[in-house]
C-alpha cells in the first residue's frame, strides 16, 4: 500500500488527543506482542487478590512496597512467580511504574527468582519509564545474550520511540535486522508510529513498501498507526479509504479502538456527524469488550468532544450501571463536563463519586478543582480542597493544579502560595515549569528574596535546581542590598561554579 501524505499538510507538533491515540497505540503494540498472557488470579485465589489490595492502598509513589511484601511473607504467606507477574503488569497497568520495578527487583532479589526474556522486557519498559532510555540502555548492555531476545530488543525500540530517539531506534531496527528478530510486523509498527509523531512521512511509505517486499502482512496495530497518522495531518479520505479496507477485511481487526480513532479524525475535520456515527459504533462494541471501563472513558472524553451534552449524559446513564465503576470513569466525567462548561454537574458528578468511594483519591477531586480554576472560581476550589484535607492530606498536584489556576488569572501571590504548599507536601515532586519560572519571575520582579530561598530550599531536597534559578536568587539579593556571598557559595556546593553570566550579574552592582 502507497500512501500520499503532503509534508506541507504536517504539524510541526501533534495536538494532545492525536500524541494519545499514537501512545494507546504504541502501549496496546508492547502489551500485546512483548508480553506472554498475563497472569489472572481468579475467584479461587482470595490470597493473591488479597496481597493486590494491601499493594493498591500505598498511594504515594515514592513510598515502598517492600514492607507489604515482606510483611505478607512473614504472616506465613507464599507468592509464586506468575503471581508476582500479575502485581508488576497490575501496577504497570494503572501507570504506577515505580511500584511495578519495586515488585520485579524484590521478585528476584528476595525471592531469587530468575527473569525469563519477557520479565527483563517488562522491566526495560519500567527503568524506560521511570529514568529514561539512558538509563534503559545501560541495563540492556548488560543482559547476557540469552536474555536478549525479540522481547527486550522490542522494548528497547518502544523506549526510543517514547522519547523521539529516531537514530537510536533506527539503529535498533537494524541491529534486530541483521539478528533476524525484524520478520513480524511489531518493529515496523512501532517506527512507523516514531515517524507519525516526528512527521517523517516519507519513511513511513518506505517502511509500508519495505513490509510488502518482505512478505510481512500488516496487521492491526499497522492500521491503526496508518489511520492515526492520517488525522493528524487532516487526510481524511485516506483515512476513510484505510477504514473501509478495515471492514471488508476482519482479519485487520475492526474494533472499537479503529472507530476511535476515526471519530477524533472527523472531530478534528469538524464533522461532527459522521463522528457521532462512529461514537456509535463504538458503543455497539462496548459490552463484548473485555476493557468495557476503557471504552467507556473513551466515549465519555470523544462525546465531550462534539459538544452534545445530552448525548453524553445519555452514555454516562445508559452504561454506567453495566460496567465496573471505577475512578477513572468518574474523572472523565467530571472533566467531560467540564470541557462543556457544566460546572454544576461536575460537581453532582463529583458529590456521587465521593459518597461511595472507600479509598479517597485526590485525582478525583483535581478533575473539579481543574474545572473551577477554568472559570475563577477559586473560592470554591479552597473550600473544596479544605473539606477534602480534613484527616488526610493532599496530593502535590491538587496544590499544584490551583497554583496553575492562580497564574492563568494573574494572582501570582496566590500562584506562589499555592506552588510552595505542593513542594512541602511531597519530597522529589516536579512542578509544573510554567508555573515555576512564573512564580520565580513574580518573586524576583518584587524582591522577595525570603520567598524565592523558601522556593529554592524545597527544589534542593528534589534536586531540581539550575543555574538559572540560582542567577535569579543572586539578582533577588542584590535588589534586595543583601550580600550574595552566601548564594555562591551554596552554588559552588551544587557543582555550579561562577560563569561568565554570573559575573555579569555581579558587575551590574559594582559595590557588591
Amino acid at each position: 500500500m502507497k500512501l500520499h501524505f503532503s509534508t506541507k499538510s504536517f504539524p510541526r507538533s501533534l495536538t494532545v488527543r492525536q500524541i494519545y491515540i499514537c501512545s494507546r497505540v504504541l502501549a496496546s503494540l508492547f502489551s500485546t506482542k512483548a508480553q506472554t498472557q498475563p497472569y489472572r488470579p481468579s475467584s479461587s485465589s482470595p490470597r493473591v487478590l488479597a496481597l493486590y489490595r494491601r499493594i493498591e492502598r500505598v498511594r504515594d509513589p515514592k513510598a515502598s512496597v517492600a514492607p507489604v511484601l515482606e510483611k505478607w511473607v512473614s504472616e506465613g504467606n507464599t507468592v509464586q512467580k506468575e503471581q508476582l507477574q500479575f502485581l508488576v503488569r497490575r501496577m504497570k497497568c494503572y501507570r504506577r511504574f515505580n511500584h511495578a520495578l519495586e515488585i520485579s527487583h524484590w521478585m528476584t532479589d528476595r525471592r531469587y527468582l530468575p527473569l525469563s526474556p519477557i520479565d527483563t522486557a517488562v522491566r526495560l519498559d519500567l527503568i524506560n519509564r521511570i529514568y529514561g532510555s539512558v538509563h534503559a540502555e545501560t541495563y540492556f548492555k548488560k543482559l547476557s545474550d540469552k536474555l536478549k531476545t525479540y522481547h527486550v530488543y522490542g522494548a528497547l525500540l518502544i523506549g526510543y520511540v517514547q522519547e523521539n530517539y529516531v537514530q537510536k531506534a533506527e539503529a535498533i531496527m537494524q541491529e534486530m535486522r541483521e539478528k533476524g528478530m525484524a520478520t513480524s510486523s511489531f518493529p515496523y509498527n512501532i517506527l512507523i508510529n516514531l515517524y507519525a509523531k516526528t512527521g517523517d512521512l516519507k519513511k513511513i511509505d518506505i517502511l509500508v513498501q519495505q513490509m510488502e517486499t518482505s512478505g510481512i502482512p500488516q496487521d492491526k496495530y499497522t492500521m491503526r498507526n496508518l489511520m492515526a497518522t492520517c488525522v493528524a495531518v487532516s487526510d481524511i479520505s485516506e483515512m476513510e479509504r484505510i477504514l473501509n479496507q478495515i471492514e471488508e477485511n476482519p482479519r485487520l481487526g475492526l474494533d472499537w479502538e479503529v472507530y476511535s480513532i476515526a471519530a477524533s479524525g472527523y472531530l478534528k475535520f469538524g464533522s461532527i456527524d459522521k463522528a457521532l456515527t462512529k461514537l456509535r459504533k463504538m458503543e455497539g462494541m462496548m459490552m463484548t469488550s473485555k476493557r468495557k471501563t476503557v471504552v467507556f472513558n473513551f466515549l465519555l472524553t470523544q462525546y465531550a468532544e462534539t459538544g452534545k451534552k445530552d448525548e453524553l449524559y445519555r452514555v454516562w446513564k445508559t452504561y454506567k450501571p453495566l460496567i465496573e465503576s471505577r475512578d477513572t470513569a468518574f474523572g472523565c466525567m467530571i472533566a467531560s463536563l467540564s470541557k462543556l462548561d457544566d460546572i454544576e454537574g461536575a460537581e453532582k458528578i463529583f458529590e456521587e463519586w465521593e459518597s461511595q468511594c472507600t479509598v479517597y483519591n485526590f485525582r478525583m477531586l483535581n478533575s473539579l478543582l481543574i474545572a473551577y480554576c477554568k472559570k475563577g472560581l477559586f473560592e470554591k476550589a479552597e473550600a473544596a480542597v479544605e473539606k477534602a484535607a480534613e484527616g488526610r492530606t493532599p496530593y502535590a498536584s491538587t496544590w499544584s493544579v490551583l497554583a496553575m489556576g492562580y497564574k492563568e488569572y494573574n494572582q501570582m501571590s496566590k500562584a506562589v502560595e499555592m506552588l510552595k504548599r505542593a513542594l512541602i507536601s511531597r519530597n522529589g515532586w516536579k512542578p509544573n515549569p510554567t508555573t515555576l519560572t512564573a512564580c520565580l519571575n513574580y518573586l524576583e520582579a518584587q524582591g522577595d528574596a525570603e520567598g524565592m530561598e523558601e522556593i529554592i530550599k524545597s527544589l534542593k531536597r528534589s534536586e531540581l535546581l539550575t543555574r538559572d534559578i540560582y542567577h535569579r536568587l543572586v539578582r533577588t539579593y542584590i535588589a534586595a542590598g543583601k550580600s550574595v556571598t552566601e548564594v555562591l557559595d551554596q552554588m559552588k556546593i551544587h557543582d555550579f561554579v561562577a560563569d561568565e553570566e554570573t559575573h555579569k550579574i555581579l558587575e551590574a552592582k559594582p559595590s557588591l
